[in-house]
């Protein structure tokens, strides 16, 4: 997902157990000592040496970049990458930040970033395309209205059947709408986060599909008269965030790592809860 809960204990736990099911318990000491030298900075092969290359969408929305700058190191995706960068032995001033539009990222073909970041959930059919990190969120679905709209009264799915529903394209949120909500009709497809926004403001829908942070940035912040009629898990028991590298990338297993590591540590907790928290609350649609 692009626009694209917070991390209660069960997704916290979730999240610990996916990101230890990276590691191999039964590696050798040699191999662990391989490892550990192939992850070091220096031997590590960037897009520009001496730096990690890091992409995302613009705009960058909050919760997960702050004033659409993701080099402030402010927002939860800004403060992971910054994290993962540091385990990797990336000092602030040894990162760039790229734009990298949301369907490009995980398109065919040589990559002009080390990692992107930019809430692109892991699929099977991305993955055949690009490499991506074991997951470090997990987040639902939620569906934003204007009030007074057939979607903004709606207390299940089935109220939403018959409303139209729009969403991003090439996002998970049409998946979700298809196999979750199975409108009545079509939900409408549009190129951008941008367009999808501006088409629920215009009223050309009764309301969107997006995950449940940005929907209740959206509403707080950039729309008038908006509610969040509520929540649902994607398809699968949730949107699962993974960083989005190169396919074959030898930077694969590092990010894993640097990954499980800031897991561990309690450090990827911290910033989850630093940066999302605020962004949980909706009534669950079922």
């Amino acid at each position: 997902m692009r626009f694209r809960s917070i991390a209660t204990t069960a997704t916290a736990a979730a999240l610990a157990l996916g990101l230890a099911a990276c590691g191999s318990d039964d590696s050798s000491s040699s191999n662990a000592s391989a490892d550990k030298k192939a992850c070091s900075k220096a031997d590590l092969a960037t897009y520009a040496k001496g730096k990690l290359t890091i992409g995302t969408d613009k705009p960058a929305f909050p919760p997960y970049f702050v004033d659409d700058k993701p080099a402030n190191g402010k927002g939860f995706e800004s403060a992971t990458a910054y994290a993962v960068a540091k385990q990797l032995g990336f000092s602030p001033a040894e990162v760039s930040w790229t734009v990298v539009p949301f369907n490009s990222s995980y398109a065919p073909g040589k990559k002009k970033f080390d990692i992107d970041l930019n809430q692109v959930s892991i699929n099977p059919q991305r993955a055949k395309r690009v490499d991506f990190s074991t997951p470090y969120y997990t987040a639902p679905q939620a569906v934003l209205a204007l009030n007074g709209s057939k979607a903004a009264s709606a207390k299940s799915l089935a109220d939403l059947q018959d409303a139209k529903l729009g969403v991003q394209v090439g996002t998970t949120s049409l998946d979700a709408v298809q196999q979750v909500i199975k409108p009545s009709n079509q939900p409408q497809v549009f190129n951008d986060s941008n367009d999808t926004v501006r088409a629920l403001k215009n009223k050309r829908v009764d309301g969107i599909v997006l995950d449940l942070p940005t929907a209740i940035y959206l509403r707080d912040a950039e729309l008038d008269g908006a509610t969040v009629s509520g929540q649902f898990d994607a398809p699968g028991g949730g949107d699962k965030w993974g960083i989005l590298l190169a396919k074959g990338s030898p930077l694969t297993a590092c990010v894993n790592d640097a990954l499980a590591k800031l897991d561990s540590s309690g450090a990827l907790t911290k910033i989850t809860d630093t940066w999302m928290n605020q962004y949980a609350k909706a009534p669950k649609l079922q």
